[in-house]
């Protein structure tokens, strides 16, 4: 039996430095990286992603990215295509609509931004149209572990 506080995640967007890698950035392809997993909670029927840029000027924390009922497994893989629904996956409304938008803050700035991954004990039903806001309510109850991963990116 796992337990909720061993859950651990990488991403493969983020290289050793802590620093974003360009590919996966607004100045490089702007594909969503991907994601590995291990002592993924018991119960555990899909992830809800959120990506957030915490360095925002005007805003504090800027939405990039709102992807939820991915599958669940040891692997989420890199290249979501840009979509409200793709198979099963929802994309909501961030600053990526219905897709991700990497990193790409002004030139000369370094901001700080966190993926968020949530073990979720069953599939949202969820308007592709919910922001961050909407995503966050509707996880409550049915999260039974969430991890961070940090990149910095200028």
């Amino acid at each position: 039996m796992t337990h909720a506080g061993q859950f651990i995640g990488v991403c493969e967007g983020i290289g050793r430095d802590g620093r974003f890698l360009d590919r996966y950035t607004g100045r490089g392809e702007d594909m969503s990286p991907a994601f590995h997993f291990r002592h993924i909670p018991d119960g555990t029927q899909s992830f809800a992603l959120v990506l957030r840029d915490e360095s925002h000027p005007l805003f504090g924390s800027m939405t990039h990215w709102l992807s939820w009922n991915l599958p669940v497994g040891d692997r989420i893989e890199a290249g979501i295509p840009h979509g409200r629904r793709i198979g099963g996956i929802c994309q909501g409304r961030a600053y990526g609509w219905h897709r991700y938008r990497g990193p790409k803050p002004p030139k000369g700035h370094t901001h700080r931004y966190v993926f968020t991954v949530y073990a979720v004990s069953g599939l949202l039903d969820l308007d592709p149209r919910a922001d961050r806001r909407l995503l966050l309510k509707s996880l409550q109850g049915c999260t039974l572990a969430s991890i961070e991963m940090e990149g910095l990116y200028q």
